[in-house]
């Protein structure tokens, strides 16, 4: 018989990370599952790391090329064969009761109810002072930018930044709604994920767990330049979505700039960040601890 759900993990030179991963899905209390991990051509131990696990659940798939995280979750939807897909990148780690409570929330729900995420917290693998992490859980955003539920109504806020799904590694979605939009767009390096639920919000609706299931641990952010072109690319792909809201006063673009300022500044580059920012939504005061902290660590960049 098919499994209830399909996890997906998509996985490139994590050979260190990735048992964290696979043993938070392998602890889930809903254990009618099938772990499907995607290989995108690693170049470490990956292989030697996934087949050491002896569980019939596993499936293992390697690309002979590396092709991107959204091909490699596209090869894992093709073999997907459950009911539901979950999405889970190769560094995170998810609580028991994540997939439980998840499938439960949209079983007790109307048929139009297709998708559903949960609460993330964020991991620093090398510590975090006390003091820093007392006041970045004070300023979080989080209860402002997590919990919201609904359809097409959601599109807007995922745009312009202000709703946090952590879709990479929280979502679950109809296994046929996931096949009907032809799963990850693989034009994108980045925003896969925000891209990828829009889709999904056009065919149904969204709920939330909201509980803390999900630990996303901090990995680093890649390339200013990198993540200012991907930018630019979803952006484009919602161009008349963007128009529509920014004609009724959301700020999409300058939610963006805001973005962009923040990695710009966190390297160094305090030309562009600066013009970034000129341009960019104002700040709200919640916000303003973690601009400085990208001021800070972007000092530090040139001093060193």
């Amino acid at each position: 018989m098919a499994p209830t759900v399909s996890v997906i993990v998509p996985t490139y030179n994590r050979a260190d990370a990735i048992p964290r991963t696979i043993e938070s899905v392998l602890s889930q209390t809903l254990e009618d599952l099938e772990l499907i991990i995607v290989d995108d051509a690693s170049q470490d131990d990956t292989e030697e790391v996934v087949t050491s696990y002896d569980d019939d659940r596993i499936q293992f798939v390697q690309h002979e090329e590396n092709q991107g995280a959204s091909a490699a979750r596209n090869t894992g939807i093709e073999r997907a064969e459950g009911e539901y897909m979950a999405f889970l990148d190769s560094d995170d780690v998810w609580l028991p009761t994540k997939l439980e409570k998840q499938v439960l929330t949209l079983e007790l729900r109307s048929d139009e109810w297709v998708a559903a995420y949960c609460k993330a917290e964020t991991v620093h693998p090398d510590g975090q002072n006390p003091l820093v992490k007392a006041v970045t859980q004070l300023i979080s955003r989080r209860n402002k930018t997590e919990g919201a539920e609904g359809g097409k109504e959601l599109i807007g806020p995922t745009l312009s930044d202000d709703l946090h799904t952590s879709a990479g590694s929280t979502l679950i979605v109809e296994s046929d709604i996931v096949r009907e939009i032809d799963g990850f767009d693989e034009s994108f390096s980045r925003f896969q994920d925000p891209e990828f639920l829009i889709r999904v919000l056009k065919h149904g609706k969204l709920a939330c767990v909201n509980e803390t299931l999900l630990l996303r641990y901090e990995t680093g952010s890649p390339p200013a330049d990198s993540v200012a072109k991907a930018d630019e690319h979803f952006r484009r792909t919602f161009s008349e979505e963007v128009e529509r809201l920014e004609q009724q006063g959301i700020d999409v673009t300058g939610a963006h700039h805001y973005i962009l300022a923040r990695h710009y500044l966190d390297e160094g580059q305090f030309r562009t960040g600066f013009r970034y920012l000129r341009q960019s939504r104002r700040p709200e005061p919640r916000q303003l601890p973690g601009l400085l902290l990208n001021l800070y660590k972007g000092v530090k960049e040139n001093i060193g």
